[in-house]
């Protein structure tokens, strides 16, 4: 298990523990401070610091380990999130008893106006969506909060999946959890803080691709596929196989998807 199910799981894996959708959470003033703030604290601004952090490493070769583990330790504190398969997105949407879909923040800080691929859930009857201050957006259709039913949201969130995204749940000050969003390298501000600068601010998966080898014909589809740069190969005989870094793989599932041999699966981590 990952350190946040040891920090907030309760014996289970963290995002399954009810807990960390609860009310009790959302009513938090500081919590609901955060909330309001979100759009333009965290994801304009996160841009802003992200680009000249990467000027830096372009300079210095990488960020100092004091900026690195002290941007690491604050996402961990309040906008922290975990790459999730399909299968656990189903199971986690199914438990909501709301949900709306809302324009993705990273896409409008970028330019690429509103695409709306980032869903608020809620568990209990306390909507923390309603809090965040949308006025960023400019006017939208329904406050920007689409509701729509779950199966639906499964549905849009598949569609996705079939177009290059990454599902990855967020909390809003942890441990609370009350986003999933849907995006790719180059949209995603946590992506591309991994891949530009190399600090985490989102976790693998509980999840990790493998290879079978007697399957594997060598078509390199899955490693054109893999937005984590996780996935290599080997010869052996003449012949070419998948190899897939454990450490580096997320455990999004998207290079299954793409292998014609049906070769990759999503073992437990």
């Amino acid at each position: 298990m990952c350190e946040f199910c040891t920090k907030h799981g309760d014996g289970q894996v963290w995002y399954k523990n009810a807990k960390n959708f609860s009310g009790d959470l959302v009513s938090d003033l500081r919590r609901r401070g955060y909330i309001e703030r979100f759009v333009k604290d965290t994801i304009q601004e996160g841009f802003v610091t992200l680009g000249r952090l990467e000027a830096l490493v372009q300079k210095k070769g990488a960020l100092p380990d004091r900026v690195r583990v002290g941007m690491q330790e604050k996402a961990r504190q309040e906008h922290f999130g975990q790459v999730l398969p399909m299968e656990e997105i189903r199971e986690l949407v199914r438990k909501a008893e709301t949900v709306v879909r809302m324009p993705c923040a990273c896409r409008w800080a970028m330019g690429k106006g509103e695409v709306r691929a980032c869903y608020g859930i809620s568990i209990g009857p306390e909507q923390w969506y309603r809090h965040i201050d949308m006025s960023s957006f400019g006017p939208l259709p329904d406050e920007g909060l689409e509701s729509v039913d779950r199966e639906e949201a499964i549905r849009q969130m598949e569609h996705l999946e079939e177009h290059g995204a990454v599902h990855t749940i967020w909390t809003m000050m942890t441990p609370f959890i009350g986003a999933i969003c849907n995006c790719t390298l180059d949209d995603c501000l946590a992506m591309r803080t991994l891949s530009g600068i190399k600090v985490e601010t989102m976790a693998r998966a509980e999840f990790v691709a493998a290879v079978d080898e007697e399957q594997c014909i060598g078509c390199g589809q899955c490693a054109a596929q893999c937005q984590f740069k996780a996935i290599g190969e080997r010869e052996d005989s003449g012949s070419h196989y998948a190899v897939i870094d454990a450490h580096a793989c997320y455990g999004c599932g998207l290079c299954r998807n793409s292998c014609p041999a049906g070769a990759i699966a999503l073992i437990c981590r």
